[in-house]
């Protein structure tokens, strides 16, 4: 997507990937809430005991995980209903605003201390787990991930704040969007450098006034242009250590921002931030109470790979979707069940991932491995559904179009193929030995 570097090959196998930094689009549906905890040991146990004794993949499900399912799966119904609205006119907020499910899942988004009212009794595992999350997504975005995407909810600000920020720092966030239920923004990928964290240009210059003066450029950043409070990356010297992570509220002088034109998932508003001596107050600076070696990047990583599963969950959420559609315009043809026994081991791929990633939430292999795989079947499916079709078809489906559209775009969004490939590809050789 950007021309000064390589671009991810959706389709190509493990085995040929070549290395290269790519653009990476980050998204305003991932929703905040820590791993770690007693429901997330509780969850991990049980897709465990599901996988020892080889039941189904929703049998493996913790009874408070399959209620938060069964409930996302209604939601995902009414997501629906609005897919081909938003598609045509992303911008238009009003339709969105108007959202009962929309609202519910912003609020059910939220951390339980930062929620402005109660939410159902099955919403609470929402934040509780990796795996509560994973499996909701995959529900709603089965409904629509479109319209999911265009959700204003904490997102991967959410995640970093969690991680890097102080209690008041929370409190602001959270506090923003409690009181005006804006849309959040995380702005780490550049126009030259792509995903490449450590490589980003973004400087936050001293100001004789006090604080920083932020300059650079963001690009493929959800919510760019409609986005009031959000999260970015700069540095504030030559090493990746000098890396930080700062509040950025809007408005603010200096801070532009602008969508992108899009072909796959509209609704998330994917764009380009440029930021031009904005003010950055010291307290608005990430990480400030931790060590140096646990600030900036260290936030970013975990955030990534939770945020990971989750785009890898929405996915496979569209993937069924576009099965489901097929299997009903055209029964019994073969080949269903192959595309359905795919689909099935790639959810459980996806829970079981999803239970490592809550009992060891520092390891990023498996989300990296699972996102991989998971959104290589997903375009595979679409590629599939347009041969079982007969020619023109999709024009008279425009549900089954789009969602053959929308599933490209999970490629460029946390990371794209050839950087999750580097992320999990054995040292080489002459490496390991010390040559």
């Amino acid at each position: 997507m950007t021309p000064a570097t390589p671009t991810a090959d959706v389709t190509g196998g493990a085995a040929t990937a070549t290395a290269g930094t790519t653009g990476t689009a980050t998204t305003g549906t991932a929703t905040a809430g820590a791993t770690g905890s007693p429901a997330a040991a509780a969850a991990a146990a049980a897709v465990a005991t599901g996988r020892a004794t080889g039941t189904a993949a929703a049998g493996s499900l913790p009874p408070a995980v399959r209620d938060l399912v069964a409930g996302c799966r209604e939601l995902g119904a009414e997501l629906r209903t609005l897919a081909l609205a938003v598609d045509r006119t992303p911008e238009d907020h009003r339709l969105l605003r108007r959202s009962g499910a929309l609202e519910l899942l912003r609020v059910v988004g939220t951390p339980e201390r930062f929620r402005p009212h109660p939410v159902p009794a099955w919403a609470r595992e929402f934040t509780a787990s990796c795996l509560g999350r994973v499996a909701a997504n995959i529900e709603l975005a089965r409904g629509d991930a479109g319209v999911l995407n265009a959700c204003a909810a904490p997102s991967l600000a959410g995640f970093t704040v969690d991680a890097l920020g102080d209690e008041r720092q929370q409190e602001l966030f959270y506090g923003e969007l409690a009181r005006t239920g804006c849309w959040t923004f995380f702005g780490m990928t550049e126009p030259e450098h792509g995903s490449d964290a450590t490589a980003l240009r973004t400087r936050l210059d001293r100001d004789p006034a006090g604080g920083y003066l932020m300059h650079g450029t963001k690009r493929y950043v959800a919510n760019a242009e409609r986005g009031s409070i959000g999260v970015v990356f700069a540095r504030v010297g030559p090493t990746p250590l000098s890396i930080r992570a700062v509040l950025l509220k809007r408005p603010a002088p200096g801070f532009t921002g602008s969508p992108l034109e899009m072909l796959g998932l509209r609704g998330a508003r994917i764009g380009e931030m440029r930021f031009d001596s904005v003010p950055v107050p010291e307290e608005h600076v990430l990480g400030r109470h931790l060590p140096l070696s646990r600030r900036g990047l260290w936030g970013a990583n975990r955030a990534f790979t939770v945020v990971r599963l989750q785009i890898a969950a929405q996915a496979l959420g569209v993937a069924h979707a576009i099965h489901d559609q097929v299997r009903a315009l055209r029964p019994g043809r073969p080949g269903h069940d192959l595309v359905t026994a795919r689909l099935d081991a790639a959810r459980q791929l996806l829970y079981d991932t999803a239970a490592e990633v809550d009992a060891r939430p520092d390891d990023r292999e498996p989300a990296c491995v699972a996102k991989l795989h998971t959104t290589h079947l997903a375009v595979r499916t679409a590629r599939w559904a347009e041969r079982e079709l007969p020619p023109g078809a999709l024009a008279g489906h425009p549900l089954l179009e789009k969602w053959c559209r929308d599933v490209c775009a999970f490629e460029f969004m946390d990371g794209t193929t050839n950087i999750l490939r580097l992320a999990v590809a054995p040292a080489p050789a002459s490496h390991r030995e010390g040559s």
